[in-house]
This record gives structure tokens, sequence and C-alpha cells, in this order.
């Protein structure tokens, strides 16, 4: 893992944006283990990024940070996943792995906005109250969480993980429509800490 860049925006009263690069799947591994072991009962955290950027991977390290023994798979199927493990205090953790990718459709009564619509898709899988107040115990951990963003609340850590771009071409000539995502390469992770409870959450220096 290194350390990309960092920017303070304590003025404007919202923590700071932390960007770091993970170049291997192992990093990635371990990024993930290193923030569940900054985790605590009651987080909410958002992973985004494009298909193949290192979530399920992330996910996987994080789940390892938590001892969690199942192992941890995209849940795409099932919506959300709850899994048992312990945090590295010997306090027993709550993990549910939840996959929006599938949820906040166009299907609104007449009426409704995006965020009602998505609150009721949430509550009709029991998910409301756990990603509104998780319990002390519980971490959220959701992939493709962008898409909730709005309708959570204010205290979570939004996780966005990019994957390089290959260019077609030398020169000036080459144009974003050659661009294509690559399967390997560096991979820049940027942590955005949201509301009081994340404020002095620091990555690279292993602070919470």
């Amino acid at each position: 893992m290194n350390e990309d860049n960092t920017s303070n925006s304590a003025a404007s009263g919202t923590a700071k944006t932390i960007t770091v690069e993970a170049t291997t799947g192992e990093a990635m591994h371990e990024l993930g283990k290193h923030v569940a072991h900054l985790a605590h009962g009651g987080d909410v955290i958002l992973l985004s990024g494009p298909l193949g950027a290192g979530k399920t991977t992330f996910a996987q390290g994080f789940g390892a940070g938590l001892n969690i023994s199942e192992p941890i798979v995209s849940p795409t199927f099932t919506i959300a996943r709850e899994l048992k493990g312990q945090f590295p205090n010997g306090n027993s953790a709550h993990l549910i792995h939840v996959d929006a990718y599938r949820l906040g459709g166009n299907a609104y009564a007449p009426g409704q906005n995006a965020v009602e619509h998505l609150l009721d898709e949430l509550e009709s899988l029991g998910l409301d109250e756990e990603l509104e107040d998780p319990s002390d115990n519980t971490i959220i951990l959701m992939e493709w969480g962008e898409q909730m963003a709005a309708a959570l609340a204010p205290e979570r850590l939004e996780i966005h993980i990019d994957r390089p771009l290959n260019t077609a071409g030398t020169g000036t000539t080459a144009n974003t429509a050659s661009r294509e995502l690559t399967s390997n390469g560096v991979r820049t992770v940027t942590f955005i800490p949201v509301g009081e409870s994340w404020q002095t959450f620091d990555i690279a220096r292993n602070k919470r």
C-alpha cells in the first residue's frame, strides 16, 4: 500500500480525503484487513468502483481483519449476507455484507422520489433499520454503495477503487474511446470519511 495523496478540507468542516495505491491483489487484501482493524461496531462502509476493480478482494481482506472464517464472496444473488467474526479486542463482530447493484431501480410509485423508493426496498429486505442505526457490534459493508449514500445516516466511510486504463496507440492521437480497463496494475483507493465519527480517520497513519 502506497500513500499517493492526502488533502485536508478541515476548513469546510469535513474530514480529509485520503488516496492510497494498492499495487497487487495481496496489497488490496491487506488494505481491507487494515481498515477492518480501524472499524468500530455501528460503522457503515460504502465500497464502490467498476467491475473487477478489487471490491471483493478488499471485502475478503476486511473479513480476515474481523477473523471471519466463512468465505467472503460477492452477495449479488442474495443481496446481503450476515457473517460472524471477532474484533481485534476479542469482542464479537457481526458483518452484514451487502451488494446494492440491483437496488434503486426506476419503478417508483406516483409522487415517489428515488430516495423514498430506495428506502422502501431496504425496508422490504429488513435492512433499513440496520443501515440507519447499526447495533453496537454490527458493521455494514456495502458494495456499489454509492447508490445508497443519499438514503443513509450521515455517518459513513466511502471507499472508491479505480482501475488503471490502457491507452491504445501512441502520441496525442489516442482518445478516450480507445482506452480499456485492464485486469492488472495499480489500483487507486480513495477514502472519503463522512460524519463526526470518521473525522480523525487516517488509513496512512493507522488512526481512527
